[in-house]
């Protein structure tokens, strides 16, 4: 049904630089309640940045939200219109997807945060994902993987069954 009013979609990667340089000089001097601490607040300020874009690309820049008025209380409880999913959670549980969001933005390049060989995301304190910005758009699960959408999907991303299993591994069923 078309409801007259556009859906969106976008792509976001934030990160906390510095954060290693200063929690080595903690390490040095033994002070691990401070290296901790620092480790805590720059994972909250890389998340807290990706809340505030993700206000921002509601309210400003695609502006399907321009009134939102929301508390700290009704944004944890994701009252706000749209979601903001990551690789790696129940809804998109494919780390690799990191790769696309990656290349699709040239993350690495503007802005210097890097994927090692795990896809962890580097420096430590990042998050990336995607914004959702449709009226219907809701939070889920994907649940247990079976054998052949395992085939199916290592064949649309190009992949070997192999590694596309070793990735989901968790969201297998037990008879893949």
């Amino acid at each position: 049904m078309d409801s007259g009013v556009p859906d969106y979609i976008g792509g976001f990667a934030c990160s906390c630089f510095g954060v290693e340089e200063l929690t080595s000089e903690y390490r040095n001097a033994n002070d691990d309640y401070s290296c901790i601490m620092a480790e805590a607040l720059a994972d909250r300020l890389a998340e807290a940045l990706a809340e505030w874009v993700h206000l921002e690309v509601r309210t400003k820049w695609w502006g399907y939200a321009p009134g939102e008025k929301l508390d700290p209380q009704d944004l944890l409880k994701v009252k706000y219109q749209g979601i903001r999913p990551a690789p790696g959670y129940p809804s998109q549980p494919d780390h690799t997807e990191k790769r696309t969001l990656w290349e699709l933005m040239s993350v690495q390049a503007a802005m210097g945060t890097t994927l090692t060989e795990t896809l962890a995301m580097l420096p430590a304190a990042s998050v990336s994902g995607l914004y959702f910005g449709g009226r219907c758009s809701q939070y889920f699960s994907v649940g247990k993987v079976t054998g052949d959408q395992v085939t199916d999907y290592a064949q649309r991303k190009g992949l070997p069954q192999e590694e596309v299993e070793r990735w989901l591994r968790q969201m297998l069923e037990k008879s893949v």
